[in-house]
């Protein structure tokens, strides 16, 4: 008798082999039949109709302070992925100093948009060293499994207090204890190594993130702690603004301690060619003995624009920025009070408003040509004639009065879509592309981050309904492709070897789909973050099934209660 049955669903088995039909059994949280007709069952499930596949491995997300306190991470859990990583891009909580609390706060509110207030309120800060982080991830009960990186901006504080923050480089004496304290934490279960490189990741008073400006020798002192343990990935967002030099220390770094590098990589619709370009610098290291890789998105990264998110058209507005205090209700009253209207559509751009903005999301003033209403299901691959310039033109309006028009209408919650990067237009088809280079691995969910402008933890649901089942500006990809890419191919990435294919012996984590009725939700704003904080969610319909080690955390779209959810060690 066996645990769990699953019966008669057509599985994909995560390692990208043809479809087939039969049964799943489960005992001890562990696949034990695969295919087949299985023996009787404690539990079973019927699942005639429905996709079988592993629970996606989200590797890019920021859960590093809500995996304290919350234990059911959505968006992510809601949308299939069973295991999460996250100390992406160079911010997380540890190491950390007691005096340092507040700064780290302040860095991962500015660089990935997640309310200060509820960090403060939510943090227990009840570790200093990164090992003692994890321990605390494992006291926390949770519906899926998490893992964890080391944190470069977080690393540099700790070893080298204001030093760091005021961008002074490191001593050989610094890269020691930070190379040290990355070993330490490589062996106590952390995955890799992150930092960033990047002007768009400043923190709230918009300074640049500790590691910004960071010289080589320092990046490549930390990485050799990834040889000398021989785990974990080295992780990296950067401006390339001198590409040859990065790919320089890059493939060094990679030929000489033997573990995989990547970098995130996006189209940047100003410099076209920016991306190939990249690509082939990530082929040529690989010639050189270097394992580099890129990262890239499953569909175009925007900002999500509505009344209550954190940015709008207009939030570089004075007196639209007047209004920011006010609760809903009160705000779309005044916004609708046609004298307000006037005052808000008249006011000039403030230049000091624009300039805490990120560069990329500057144009946010002035592209009305690049963003779309968003619309539930959403659309993310709208076409041009479908843009806030083009029907404020069908109607007879400025783009702004149009704008202004569509977001105080309804019930005040409807938003616009900005694509950032990746934008699909005519011929240019940038994401298709990078999906399909083997020199790429799928990822930047940023699942937890970005609270009030971003919500893409669907992406993984997005990647089955959109390139499997509806697209219709280019050609679809097969099923089987698109589950490897976001379970085996992750899993194996970054050795998470128990998981990732429907095989027997491996971890029970599955996701029973409804493929024909699967459709992300249009993201909406809840204040459930500790001390009130706010947060754009995304729900999903078509999910009959969550499992993961053998029991169901989710059944059609309910929570069950069970919370097998574990911290997983790399190398454990």
């Amino acid at each position: 008798m066996h645990d769990l049955v699953i019966r008669g669903g057509s599985i994909i088995d995560g390692t990208g082999a043809e479809a087939f039909t039969g049964d799943i059994a489960i005992d001890n949280g562990v696949l034990s039949e695969v295919g087949g007709k299985a023996g009787p069952g404690t539990r079973e499930v019927q699942a005639d109709g429905l996709l079988v596949t592993p629970g996606w491995v989200d590797i890019h997300t920021h859960y590093d302070g809500q995996a304290t306190w919350d234990p059911e991470l959505a968006s992510s859990s809601w949308n299939g992925s069973t295991t999460i990583l996250f100390g992406n891009c160079g911010v997380g909580f540890a190491p950390v100093r007691t005096e340092h609390h507040d700064a780290l706060i302040d860095l991962m509110e500015g660089v990935e948009d997640i309310p200060g207030i509820a960090l403060a309120e939510g943090l227990s800060w009840d570790w200093e060293s990164f090992p003692e982080y994890l321990d605390a991830l494992e006291r926390q009960e949770r519906v899926i499994d998490v893992g964890a990186q080391m944190p470069h901006h977080a690393l540099r504080v700790y070893v080298m207090g204001e030093r760091a923050i005021r961008h002074e480089a490191a001593t050989a004496e610094d890269i020691a204890t930070m190379a040290r304290l990355t070993e330490e934490a490589l062996n106590a279960g952390a995955f890799g190594f992150t930092t960033s490189r990047t002007d768009q990741h400043k923190t709230m008073s918009g300074a640049m993130v500790p590691g910004r400006y960071s010289e080589t020798d320092e990046l490549i002192g930390i990485g050799r702690a990834l040889g000398k343990t021989g785990t974990g990935a080295f992780g990296m967002i950067s401006d390339f603004e001198d590409e040859g030099a990065e790919f320089e220390w890059m493939t060094q770094l990679g030929a000489e301690i033997g573990r995989p590098l990547w970098f995130l990589l996006t189209d940047r619709a100003y410099d076209p060619e920016r991306w190939r370009r990249l690509l082939a610098g990530a082929k040529a290291a690989k010639s050189s003995g270097a394992s580099i890789i890129a990262q890239v998105a499953g569909r175009q990264v925007g900002l999500n624009l509505g009344l209550m998110t954190s940015l709008t058209p207009f939030s570089v507005r004075p007196s639209f920025k007047e209004l920011d205090d006010l609760d809903p209700a009160e705000k779309l009253a005044r916004l609708r009070d046609p004298e307000m209207k006037r005052k808000i559509l008249g006011d000039e751009v403030s230049e000091e408003l624009l300039e805490i903005l990120p560069p990329l999301s500057r144009a946010i003033t002035t592209r009305w040509d690049r963003m779309y209403p968003l619309g539930d299901p959403p659309n993310y691959e709208p076409t041009p004639d479908q843009s806030v310039a083009a029907l404020a033109e069908r109607e007879g309006k400025s783009p702004a009065e149009f704008a202004y028009d569509y977001l105080i209408g309804g019930d005040g919650t409807r938003m616009f879509q900005f694509p950032v990067t990746n934008y699909v237009t005519g011929d240019h088809e940038p994401v298709r592309e990078m999906l399909l280079d083997p020199q790429t691995l799928l990822g930047l969910s940023d699942g937890g981050a970005h609270c009030g402008v971003i919500c893409d933890a669907t992406v993984p649901s997005f990647m089955l309904s959109h390139w499997g089942r509806d697209r219709t500006r280019g050609e679809k990809l097969p099923l089987e492709w698109i589950v490897k890419r976001q379970t085996s191919e992750t899993a194996d990435f970054f050795g998470f070897k128990d998981r990732g294919r429907l095989v027997v012996g491996k971890k029970a984590d599955l996701n029973l789909i409804d493929f024909e009725n699967l459709r992300p939700r249009a993201p909406h704003i809840v204040n459930d973050l500790p001390a009130g904080g706010k947060r754009l969610i995304q729900k999903v319909d078509g999910y009959e099934a969550t499992i993961v080690s053998g029991q169901a955390i989710f059944e059609c779209g309910v929570a069950t209660g069970a919370r097998p959810g574990k911290l997983v060690r790399a190398g454990r």
